[in-house]
């Protein structure tokens, strides 16, 4: 499935003339709907002031939340062959300046008033002391009638003014970095054809309409989020409602009832905390709702089913592949499974020693990353070899094309000679006790190689329980975790994946 080899810039603009330029796409909790014209005209003037203070094909950080300010930031940037560099700001310090390092960010770009509301002071004066932090609201105050007139005149000659900046469909469109939940994050250098392809991916594989309304309290910094929950929308035509925090559980199903919108990006984690505080009829308007970044449990289904009659399509994807590999749609949707492969996707499946079933996904495609920028060697690009990029995930894949996840190459424990999903086990526990969150990581063993500890936070969990539900569903004995570890609450990341850092930490590893 080859795409138009284009620019994120250039294919915006072709939105605007597919769709018209008074055609809304851009909302947030201000409720100032955005069209076209507007969104095209703001990325003009706010990149002309960011270009002069920057250099072309300069990497820069992006400190804000779900609004539509990022979506306009984004995309000045892009106007202007700067790259965003899109920071995760619950990251902490550490990893935030171990981003930064990777990527050679100099610049950061915030806002006052989100610094304020997120209560984040401690670590933008620490990021003041390495970064040259850009106020955005300092930025817009300083736009003069001169700026303005400069950037209408641009947006009336866009197409002229925008080749001027030569900007190249393989050059990098924006940098994320991975979760850290199992190490320092990497840069994923994604360029503007990675993005635009994977938009275009998810968009054939499922059944969108023109009148879609999308709501998005992912961030933006992780690549489910811009990728799939704003540009495919904007791109498309569909209107884009972006919300700034997922974990607001009470407030978000109520503004989902005021908007109409009628999908919803999610994770497990917080599709579970949508579900249980909304009230009758805030989810009246949707139509299905689209679960990645997590597996989602199966009492998490059942909940939407049962209580809202709503299907939850499941998918799967990696920053380094822009992110979706797979998914399942309406028409296609087969529980326990991260739905079919995307078209335009290569896969392989390499064997792992000890499992009789399933083997290492490969894939190679034209929404396949750059490259990675590490700590170790900053800027300088280590693309996947040969094109092709290791997931880390053991899978299956049926005859019908249905790809099922055992779990990542890393979560897999060597017991007793015995390959042991650590995914797998999770799901033991969560069969036995539904109503609780669990995780296993695997630490150390002095004679078996390695020992298997359960993090729950169900304080009456115990061995003696778990070995007896074992034994009813035909479950080995050496598949039950000896260790318990009781926690309030399971650590997890921004994004909704499971902290497993902080887990291996809490298990004593």
């Amino acid at each position: 499935m080859l795409i138009k080899s284009q620019t994120l810039f250039d294919a915006l603009l072709d939105a605007k003339d597919k769709f018209g330029g008074k055609h809304i796409v851009l909302e947030d909790i201000e409720r100032t709907p955005i069209n076209y014209n507007r969104l095209i005209l703001a990325s003009l003037i706010l990149g002309g002031k960011i270009a002069s203070i920057s250099e072309k094909g300069e990497n820069i950080g992006v400190l804000l939340p779900n609004a539509n300010g990022v979506a306009i930031t984004f995309f000045a940037l892009s106007a202007y062959r700067r790259v965003p560099a899109m920071l995760n700001f619950s990251a902490g310090l550490k990893n935030i300046n171990a981003a930064c390092k990777a990527a050679n960010v100099k610049i950061i770009l915030s806002s006052r008033r989100f610094i304020e509301k997120a209560e984040l002071y401690d670590l933008i004066e620490a990021l003041e002391k390495t970064h040259k932090i850009i106020w955005l609201d300092d930025l817009k105050e300083e736009i003069s009638l001169s700026d303005k007139l400069k950037g209408l005149w641009r947006s009336k000659t866009v197409r002229s003014f925008y080749k001027k900046q030569d900007v190249k469909p393989t050059n990098t469109g924006a940098i994320l970095f991975t979760s850290g939940s199992e190490g320092v994050p990497k840069g994923v250098v994604l360029s503007h054809l990675n993005l635009l392809a994977n938009a275009n991916q998810i968009y054939a594989h499922t059944q969108w309409n023109k009148n879609d309304k999308i709501f998005n309290p992912l961030p933006v910094f992780h690549c489910f989020g811009l990728t799939a929950g704003m540009l495919m929308p904007i791109l498309k035509g569909m209107y884009c409602f972006l919300y700034p925090s997922p974990l607001h559980y009470k407030i978000i199903p109520t503004l989902i009832k005021k908007v109409k919108a009628s999908v919803l990006f999610g994770t497990d984690t917080f599709l579970t905390g949508f579900a249980r505080s909304a009230s009758e009829g805030d989810f009246d308007s949707l139509r299905f709702i689209i679960g990645g970044a997590e597996r989602v449990k199966n009492r998490t289904r059942t909940l939407w089913q049962e209580k809202y009659n709503l299907e939850i399509c499941e998918g799967y994807g990696a920053t380094e592949c822009s992110p979706v590999i797979s998914c399942n749609t309406l028409e296609f949707n087969q529980h326990g499974s991260v739905g079919k492969m995307l078209k335009g996707i290569e896969h392989r499946l390499e064997p792992v020693k000890g499992l009789d079933e399933g083997g290492r996904l490969f894939v190679r495609g034209q929404n396949i990353m750059q490259g990675y920028y590490r700590v170790e060697n900053p800027g300088i690009l280590e693309p996947p070899t040969k094109g092709w990029h290791d997931t880390g995930d053991i899978v299956t894949i049926d005859d019908e094309g249905y790809i099922t996840i055992r779990g990542r190459a890393k979560r897999f424990a060597k017991i007793g000679g015995e390959m042991v999903s650590l995914a797998g086990v999770e799901a033991y526990a969560s069969s036995l006790w539904p109503e609780h969150t669990h995780a296993v990581v695997g630490i150390e063993h002095k004679s078996k190689g390695e020992q298997l500890v359960l993090i729950t936070d169900f304080d009456e969990a115990n061995r003696h329980d778990l070995s007896e539900w074992a034994k009813q569903h035909g479950v080995p004995d050496l598949f039950i975790p000896k260790k318990f570890v009781f926690v309030e609450e399971i650590p997890m990341l921004a994004t909704g994946k499971t902290d497993y850092g902080e887990l291996g930490r809490l298990a004593g590893k």
